[in-house]
C-alpha cells in the first residue's frame, strides 16, 4: 500500500490552480469533470502519480468556500531551503504565515504557507 492522493475542496479551481502551479511549482496532471455530479478534479503535483502522491483539488460547482474546521492541519512539503522557498513564494505573491526558521522544541527548519482556500503547507527544510 502507498498513498496516492490527498483530496481539498477549493471554491475557485482556476485561483487554486495557479497557486499550486504558479507559487508552488506544481503541474497539473490530469483532470476530470463530472457535470452530472456537478463537480470538477484537478490532480496536481511535481510527478507522476505512479511515482508518488499529489493533491486532488475537488471544486463542487457554485461552492464558493468552506469551513477549515479543527481537524485537518497541513500539507508538508520537502524543500532544500527554507528561507529561499519563502523568499520565492512571496515574489510569486503567495502568503507566508510563519517565516522559516527552527522548530518549537526542535532544529528542523520550517515555515508555513496558506493556499488561497486557508489550507496550511509546511515547507521543511531537508
Amino acid at each position: 500500500m502507498r498513498i496516492l492522493h490527498t483530496m481539498i475542496r477549493v471554491g475557485n479551481l482556476e485561483r487554486s490552480i495557479r497557486f499550486y502551479s504558479d507559487v508552488l511549482g506544481m503541474h497539473v496532471i490530469r483532470t476530470s469533470d463530472h457535470p452530472e455530479g456537478q463537480f470538477t478534479n484537478v490532480f496536481i503535483g511535481y510527478g507522476d502519480e505512479s511515482e508518488g502522491a499529489v493533491i486532488e483539488l475537488t471544486y463542487n460547482y457554485g461552492v464558493e468556500s468552506y469551513e477549515m474546521g479543527t481537524a485537518f492541519g497541513h500539507i508538508a512539503l520537502s524543500v532544500d531551503d527554507a528561507f529561499k522557498a519563502c523568499a520565492e513564494i512571496k515574489a510569486r505573491g503567495g502568503v507566508v504565515t510563519r517565516e522559516a526558521g527552527p522548530m518549537k522544541h526542535g532544529t528542523t527548519v520550517i515555515a508555513f504557507v496558506q493556499d488561497p482556500d486557508g489550507y496550511k503547507i509546511e515547507l521543511i527544510q531537508k
